[in-house]
């Protein structure tokens, strides 16, 4: 009883022993444990939302969910910046003094080692959110990046694209490497070479994807498809092709990964990976506030939840070039069909143009499948132009 007196700062120890017990404190390096003074005095828990990402976009979708869960579950949720300036102990310490029960760590901070080894020290729990890879025996809610990536560059490779171009998110986030990872699973699976050319390094902000962009768009041979790690780095990219005169999607296709605001605030509408980042704070809210209640089912299995392509108006097959094993990508309207080389069709009116034939194949919604003359599965169909003579789906 005295040392709780102590701790709460009650008047009624006397001097001399509230300075042993303090002496004991610090040679002990005891923490109370906020969360069962909250539980044993009836007070409210407060949940605490530590988070360094320079993304505004994806910040903001955070917050809609971790709020709305927050005042669902009747708890209070207090939004904490931290910068590398600052020690991780600080950061503890203030928590501690803000008597916070436990912490929401989005990414970055979800990955950085040394502040959930002092979170576990402090005994402080925690929720890791959008991590790559769980840290330890926290719990965590994320979406398998890996999949998510390979899945997004098995449908550019779908719709045609064999120089793909790929911006890197943040070294700093173990989720980076892994959409990384998935990237290169895809091209290896369609025996595409990898390329050092094609790939930047970038920092899920729009600053890091204008620099990226315009190292890969430098190019003699520059891609005709971009898949960037965030929709920041996207929208940078098309602001970047855009300057340099290209068509997007016609020239470059360009896919983003997130599906925040930005990916339909910009023109054309970014193909991306939709993360259900709301939906995401809110489970990390709701696991957290069973962990410190002691709910049963509160368990720290890593929690994986869906994702799915968004799919818009950035993303077509590529119009110049031509090659094996290009693909039509309208499933609405047509198969998905090889279409040949130039150099195998046959001579006559096919072959007038590669550059017309393959303007000519370009997805379009309103294309019926029919026509009057077929090479494989490829639907062709002569037309009078002037000027000379091209080949279109009828």
């Amino acid at each position: 009883m005295t040392v709780s007196r102590v701790i709460n700062g009650e008047q009624v120890v006397r001097p001399a022993t509230k300075a042993k017990v303090d002496a004991a404190i610090l040679a002990l390096n005891y923490a109370p444990s906020a969360a069962a003074r909250s539980l044993a005095g009836g007070d409210e828990l407060r949940i605490g939302l530590l988070y360094s990402n320079p993304s505004s976009s994806y910040l903001s979708e955070f917050l809609v969910g971790s709020l709305d869960q927050a005042s669902r579950s009747g708890v209070d949720l207090v939004v904490e910046k931290w910068d590398e300036q600052t020690s991780v102990k600080a950061v503890v310490d203030h928590l501690l003094r803000g008597r916070i029960n436990g912490v929401i760590l989005p990414p970055p901070l979800c990955d950085l080692e040394e502040m959930v080894e002092a979170l576990q020290a402090a005994n402080i729990p925690a929720v890791a959110v959008a991590t790559g890879r769980a840290p330890g025996d926290l719990a965590a809610v994320s979406i398998d990046d890996w999949q998510a990536a390979y899945e997004m560059t098995r449908h550019l490779i779908t719709l045609g694209h064999s120089r793909i171009g790929f911006i890197k998110g943040n070294p700093n986030q173990t989720a980076s490497g892994k959409r990384f990872e998935g990237y290169l699973a895809a091209l290896s699976e369609a025996n595409l070479p990898v390329l050092d050319e094609l790939i930047a390094q970038g920092y899920f902000t729009y600053r890091s994807g204008l620099d990226a962009a315009e190292q890969i768009l430098s190019l003699l041979d520059p891609p005709t498809a971009i898949f960037a790690s965030n929709d920041d780095m996207a929208a940078a990219t098309v602001a970047i092709a855009h300057r340099s005169g290209l068509d997007v999607p016609g020239d470059l296709t360009v896919c983003g990964f997130d599906d925040t605001s930005l990916a339909t605030t910009i023109w054309p509408e970014l193909t991306t990976i939709r993360q259900p980042i709301s939906a995401m704070s809110r489970a990390a809210v709701e696991v957290l506030v069973r962990l410190l209640k002691g709910r049963r089912g509160a368990d720290m299995r890593p929690s994986i939840w869906c994702w799915r392509i968004s799919w818009c108006g950035g993303s077509r097959m590529p119009r110049r070039g031509c090659g094996p094993g290009w693909v039509c990508g309208n499933k609405a309207r047509l198969r998905r069909s090889l279409i040949p080389t130039c150099d195998d069709l046959p001579s006559g009116r096919q072959r007038r143009s590669c550059a017309s034939m393959l303007a000519a194949v370009h997805p379009h919604p309103n294309l019926p499948l029919k026509g009057e003359e077929f090479y494989g599965q490829l639907a062709i169909k002569p037309r009078q132009r002037r000027g000379g003579r091209s080949c279109r789906l009828a």
